[in-house]
């Protein structure tokens, strides 16, 4: 039976989290729930990762098993044509059976938005985390910086289903924002994440940025491998998994 890899993209606002839950509206409930319309029969929607209550995405990726003899395009149309406007199918490919969606990811790369100034914004609330305290970028970069390259980051969240370890390797950490400037931006790829980790993070990276903790203070926190080190969980609106990468 064919294979067919998507690309979804989402608002997670009014939503519990990707996973699907049986008293709870998820995304990978809605999708399920528009391919049983089509199919007439239970599909199972495998997500490359899960995202929280309230966090978005631009490409999450899922892979499904499904009996469609027609082109993958039509496929895509007729799974649009019953989702909610907060959820779209971008992109559907057929791929090679050997194919899955979380265990063939070699990387996932996260982003985080923070509104840095005095008055909040009515129209970011849904999308970044209000932060009216002045950071300063620098410090946020030099504490960002000891992430790169593989670490044990207990500290920062837990281990996920069916990946024990809490090791995880992180290729780039990077903060873009004009100095002053009220938009902030968190960029973070890395071979994989524990659940709440980048939140945890980011949580953590903004006491360094509005000086509360030193840079050499955020280098023990997260050596200590102590979940309770860690700062208050950044809130969940301000992140979006922005995509999920294959080998060529």
């Amino acid at each position: 039976m064919p294979k067919f890899k998507t690309v979804v993209e989402y608002d997670g606002t009014n939503y519990h989290g990707w996973q699907f839950q049986p008293n709870a509206v998820t995304i990978q409930g809605e999708i399920e729930k528009a391919l049983e319309k089509i199919f007439h029969t239970r599909i199972t929607v495998y997500g490359a990762g899960r995202t929280d209550s309230g966090v978005h995405a631009h490409g999450q990726v899922t892979h499904i098993v499904a009996s469609w003899r027609h082109p993958s395009e039509n496929l895509k149309r007729a799974i649009n044509s019953l989702l909610p406007d907060d959820i779209c199918i971008k992109e559907v490919s057929e791929v090679e059976d050997d194919f899955h969606a979380r265990h063939s990811a070699i990387s996932k790369t996260y982003r985080y938005q923070i509104l840095n100034q005095r008055t909040r914004s009515p129209m970011k609330r849904l999308y970044s985390w209000h932060v009216n305290q002045q950071l300063d970028v620098d410090e946020l970069q030099a504490a960002s910086n000891l992430l790169l390259g593989a670490h044990d980051f207990a500290t920062f969240g837990a281990a996920t289903s069916g990946t024990p370890s809490t090791v995880r390797e992180i290729f780039e950490a990077r903060w873009y924002g004009e100095k002053g400037g009220p938009n902030l931006t968190f960029t973070i790829r890395g071979s994989g994440f524990l659940r709440f980790m980048v939140r945890s993070l980011v949580g953590t990276l903004v006491r360094v940025g509005s000086g509360k903790l030193s840079v050499e203070d955020f280098r023990a926190i997260l050596e200590s491998r102590k979940r309770d080190k860690s700062g208050p969980a950044a809130p969940s609106q301000g992140l979006s998994l922005i995509s999920v990468e294959y080998p060529k």
